[in-house]
């Protein structure tokens, strides 16, 4: 399917627009990753090497051939590397880091698509998270931010007390925000299906047509919940998976491979049902070398994909 900006900007007037309609103009951005039959996108989630700024970042992405990334914030904000800052000093930081997201040029923005564009590495999402304690202006600044950089999505870490606010912005700038979840089970946070399930309901307020998901298979592993029957229910309005592995039980993250989580079924099912939604990896589990590391989930991901 080839959806031009014109048609995707007419649907989402329409409040038709889908993530099968946003995963198809980002498809026109990013080279794809090939397996047998059909080609399944394995891109990256930035925070895999959140060890290194964003230059050195990119070139390990470039390095692994990966064709796509979803961009963690952290590799664009300042961020506050003092473990033991007082209560005073991370207040006055978090009120420098609402003026950096306010204020910062748009070209700010569009120099770093061009270093992407130039490593031949595609944005596919930009991971934004929004908090309860994030301004009307810090929510609207992450819709202009995402734009400038040619993300198609975003992704967000969100607090569901918020969502009402992002849901709004979204509408207005017509761009889907899937929400990411973690496996603690908390009212405010992302964690089960009906979480994602309730985000989602129109009759909640106007917007919620725009709220998505971002699956991390993982963490709805871990909390125990089935990755795989949740993907076969709603991947309409699936943006991006997180790709990790872990146990049951709340368990620990692990190599591709040695922990719970359905990697190999899912990935499985999105070269059978020809679903185009990317699937990142997210390294995160102990390991020596990011890159070393990152190498090990690319060529585990694509084994499962070769057979």
């Amino acid at each position: 399917m080839t959806l031009t900006r014109r048609r995707f900007h007419q649907l989402a007037a329409s409040t038709l627009v889908t993530a099968a309609a946003v995963r198809a103009q980002a498809e026109d951005k990013a080279p794809k990753a090939k397996s047998k039959g059909f080609e399944v996108t394995i891109g990256l989630q930035s925070y895999s090497f959140r060890d290194r700024p964003l230059d050195q970042a990119i070139a390990a992405m470039a390095e692994l051939g990966l064709p796509t990334c979803e961009l963690w914030q952290g590799h664009l904000e300042p961020r506050l590397n003092k473990p033991s800052a007082s209560d005073v000093e991370k207040k006055a930081f978090r009120e420098t880091l609402r003026k950096w997201r306010v204020e910062t040029p748009v070209g700010h923005f569009t120099e770093i698509a061009a270093k992407f564009a130039q490593a031949k590495v595609g944005i596919c999402a930009y991971n934004y998270s929004f908090k309860d304690d994030f301004s009307d202006e810090e929510i609207d600044r992450g819709f202009v931010m995402a734009k400038a950089l040619g993300a198609p999505v975003i992704t967000a870490s969100a607090q569901q007390d918020v969502v009402p606010r992002v849901a709004v912005a979204a509408r207005k700038h017509k761009m889907l925000v899937g929400m990411h979840n973690h496996s603690d089970i908390h009212p405010n946070e992302f964690a089960t299906p009906a979480d994602f399930e309730k985000a989602m309901q129109k009759s909640l307020g106007p917007g919620r047509e725009y709220i998505a998901v971002n699956l991390d298979i993982g963490h709805f592993t871990a909390a125990n919940f089935d990755a795989v029957a949740f993907l076969k229910k709603h991947h309409k309005r699936i943006v991006t998976l997180h790709i990790k592995d872990r146990k049951r039980d709340q368990g620990a993250l692990t190599p591709f491979g040695e922990g719970n989580a359905p990697i190999r079924e899912v990935l499985q099912l999105l070269k059978q049902q020809r679903w185009k939604i990317p699937a990142n990896i997210e390294y995160e589990y102990p390991g020596a070398d990011p890159v070393a590391e990152v190498k090990r989930c690319l060529d585990y991901c694509r084994s499962v994909l070769a057979t």
